[in-house]
Parts: structure tokens; sequence; C-alpha cells
């Protein structure tokens, strides 16, 4: 390995050391497909997107204990390391 590839590596492992995790607020700008809009940065479309257990719709019978993702919901995020993919950790309900 070359010098210049060393020192790109470690540059590069520095980064990602030093920013590990991102927490974003974001708001979702369509349900289907499902699309989150990054406080007016951008837009993170759904292959980028995690969904977990407490995003995801939960009904029993006819009664819904928790609706799915709709328009206009905001939401917290959490990139993960290496900014690939972001975690939607749940909604947030401005008071």
């Amino acid at each position: 390995m070359s010098l210049l590839m060393l020192i790109k590596q470690a540059a590069t492992e520095a980064v990602d050391a030093s920013n590990p995790v991102g927490v974003f607020f974001g708001t979702i700008k369509s349900a289907t497909p499902l699309e989150v809009d990054i406080d007016q940065r951008f837009v993170l479309t759904q292959e980028f997107l995690i969904l977990t257990d407490a995003t995801k719709e939960l009904k029993y019978g006819d009664y819904v204990f928790r609706p799915k993702l709709q328009a206009g919901d905001r939401v917290l995020l959490m990139r993960i390391q290496g900014g690939q993919k972001y975690v939607i950790l749940d909604r947030v309900r401005d008071t």
C-alpha cells in the first residue's frame, strides 16, 4: 500500500471516529414512497431509511394503537456512522 493510500485511509478513519452518530429532526414529506425532509437541507428517500417498531403501524382489529407515519409528521432520526443510512427513532410532538 502506498504512503498516499495510507494517509487517505487514516484521514477517513479520523473523520468517521470524530462524528460517529448524528441526530436530526425531520418532517415526513411523503408516506408512500417514504421521504423525509431534513430541516429543508436535503430529502432522504426510502432506500436510506430504517424504521423502528415505534414508527410502524400497530393495530388490533379495528382499533389503531399507533398510526403509521403520515405526511407532515415530525420525526427524530439518527444517522448511522458513515452517513449512508438513517434510523427513524420516533415521532416528535411539539409542545
